[in-house]
């Protein structure tokens, strides 16, 4: 891919200023890494010209392709016609956005869209209503989750290195075990976590406004409960009168082979949080309620750019290319296709423990002699599949799992050589 006019300083000089400008804090895969100057749907383009195929679409957020004409073209007519004016003033692709929502994509009564600019601020407006609407202060989360890195998200995020804050306040949530542990059978880690659930409320079950879940952890390690956790945590939550918020950050929009991965579980959330995909690389983020909910939601409130007619409209036409392409039931059965594919693999190579997820938000952990070991080992894979000219992303609590969450648009084709290039790499490994 060719950048005319673009000088392009190379990954050493891009390092070197983020290292003399940015924050100590940031840091970048790879010990090697190439500087990304370009990107066209699947595919993303080197400095130096080597093309990637993008198997992580920068943590699930460009799942309708990279530069993707059809969204592109109405992201820069609305560029060229009005940008920004907040929502003080009256624009047409906020509420046009909203009435799509509402009418076709969200589940059950979820009507009312507050729109925003990320998922972190998502999950915090969702945090906040619950709040209001329940007169209660705190909330219930799972353990190893991620919502967030404002104040109040990171108090409910469960994975301890994204709880960056010294000074949360350690009285707001209460954290339950989450439906996995790798000694254990999936149902009997559900009931666990279960049981520990009906023992909060059972003590203090009058104090919780909601509780916060992603309905397939991403950071977490791609964990996907069984398909009746969540309907019998939703009943136990009604019980006592607090709201379940589905956190849908990296799993909405048609990711997991369902609109929103709750769906996968028979149940409709109080609450429903959606980033990422929706604007396919734009900034854009909402929180999604009841009539009823949105009412309590009666302080003055705004948000200076959420919802501004160029994220509007370009989330409008990702909507419409998702339906128009069949995505989501495409991503149900190419992701069908990769997780099949890695189970072979792990068949095959005992580096590989254990194969998660669903559509195309898929994990393979990496296990080694230790947690250390593990970790190192799925950055060695990692660095050679970048190499071989694949990018894949990693998470879990000890950042020791594969993540692939391609775009929904990738080619099966592209699914195959990714497997046979893992596979290749894996053969290499075991041969050290």
């Amino acid at each position: 891919m060719k950048h005319e006019g673009h000088t392009h300083i190379g990954p050493e000089a891009v390092a070197a200023k983020r290292r003399r400008y940015g924050y100590p804090c940031t840091a970048h895969f790879y010990s090697e890494p190439p500087q990304i100057v370009g990107g066209k749907m699947h595919t993303l383009y080197g400095h130096d010209g080597k093309a990637y195929v993008d198997f992580f679409t920068g943590v699930s957020v460009v799942a309708c392709g990279h530069c993707n004409e059809a969204i592109t073209a109405r992201t820069i007519e609305q560029l060229q016609t009005l940008q920004h004016t907040s929502t003080i003033y009256l624009t047409q692709p906020m509420v046009d956005l909203a009435e799509r929502l509402a009418n076709g994509v969200l589940l059950g009564n979820l009507k009312r869209t507050f729109f925003v600019n990320s998922g972190s601020e998502a999950n915090e407006g969702a945090l906040l209503a619950a709040r209001l609407h329940t007169k209660r202060r705190s909330f219930l989360a799972l353990e190893y989750g991620l919502h967030g890195r404002t104040f109040l998200t990171m108090n409910v995020t469960g994975i301890p290195m994204w709880r960056a804050d010294d000074f949360l306040d350690e009285d707001v949530a209460a954290f339950i075990p989450r439906p996995y542990d790798p000694g254990m059978d999936q149902d009997a880690a559900a009931r666990r976590s279960l049981d520990a659930l009906a023992s909060v409320l059972a003590a203090k079950g009058d104090s919780f406004a909601a509780m916060i879940v992603e309905p397939i952890q991403g950071n977490g390690g791609m964990i996907a409960p069984p398909d009746w956790y969540f309907r019998e945590l939703k009943a136990m939550l009604e019980e006592h009168g607090i709201l379940l918020i589905a956190d849908e950050i990296q799993t909405g929009c048609g990711r997991t082979g369902r609109m929103f991965a709750i769906e996968h579980y028979g149940i409709v959330p109080d609450i429903l949080t959606m980033a990422k995909a929706l604007g396919n690389g734009v900034p854009i983020g909402a929180f999604c309620t009841t009539d009823e909910i949105a009412a309590s939601l009666n302080r003055p409130s705004a948000s200076t750019f959420g919802g501004n007619p160029v994220s509007s409209a370009t989330a409008l036409a990702v909507l419409d290319y998702i339906e128009q392409e069949g995505l989501v039931e495409r991503s149900l059965r190419i992701g069908g296709r990769l997780i099949e594919g890695l189970r072979e693999l792990q068949g095959r190579y005992e580096l590989i423990a254990d194969v998660r997820g669903k559509g195309l938000m898929a994990g393979a952990e990496i296990r080694g002699a230790t947690d250390e070991e593990s970790a190192a080992w799925t950055d060695i894979i990692l660095e050679r599949m970048k190499d071989e000219g694949f990018i894949i992303g990693k998470n879990g609590v000890g950042r020791n799992v594969l993540a692939f969450q391609p775009a929904m648009i990738i080619p099966e084709e592209e699914i195959e050589a990714m497997l046979r290039a893992l596979d290749k790499v894996l053969a290499g490994l075991s041969q050290t």
